[in-house]
């Protein structure tokens, strides 16, 4: 459109658009937030990811609601000499699960746990697993989705040894997508395990 409205070749308008480092047919996304208290959570969440205190532990903590668990009909014939690994093509329900994980930033390590829904109480659950799972000497600080859950009266009432942080907004937040995949390719499991059922 540009080399017939200019009266060129296109290529004459590509060489001119990487001569200049033009990309019209690109565009970035952004959001600014309209939080009064930006400033502050900025400097608490990034600092916990760039500088953590000494002797604590930084867990990043998400969670995957609405996971469906589904089952084959029938089970699948295993791997034989000259015949690939069959499955039938239809699938039955066995409902849906909510995965609760929390990535720990210096390690690696990732402490989690399904559960059937996605309240407060549950969250209060995992937030006690977390403490059993990690050294009484050690501070715990856990960065949090936006999220009604986590803002409950119950659940800052009730946890005074981990320092519970409130994040920005989560389309500026970065390491969100990098923190989901993380949890996704730790929390993979063999075909086995997903036809286990739910209470199992």
């Amino acid at each position: 459109m540009m080399a017939a409205a200019s009266a060129i070749s296109a290529s004459a308008v590509r060489r001119i658009w990487k001569a200049h480092g033009l990309q019209p047919h690109c565009c970035r996304q952004f959001k600014l937030s309209n939080d009064p208290r930006f400033a502050d959570k900025l400097h608490d969440v990034v600092g916990l990811y760039v500088d953590p205190p000494a002797h604590a532990i930084v867990l990043s903590f998400d969670e995957q609601s609405q996971i469906q668990a589904l089952d084959r009909t029938q089970p699948g014939l295993p791997l034989k000499k000259g015949r690939l690994g069959t499955m039938t093509h239809d699938y039955k329900r066995n409902g849906t699960t909510t995965l609760f994980a929390a990535l720990n930033l210096l390690e690696g390590t990732v402490i989690g746990r399904n559960m059937q829904q996605h309240r407060h109480q549950e969250f209060i659950q995992f937030l006690n697993t977390i403490n059993a799972s990690v050294p009484d000497d050690k501070a715990v600080h856990v960065i949090l989705d936006n999220y009604a859950a986590h803002k409950h009266a119950k659940v800052w009432a009730r946890f005074d040894r981990s320092a519970l942080h409130v994040p920005l907004h989560r389309d500026i937040m970065l390491l969100a997508q990098c923190r989901r995949r993380l949890l996704r390719q730790t929390h993979q499991t063999s075909s086995e395990t997903r036809r286990l059922p739910l209470c199992r």
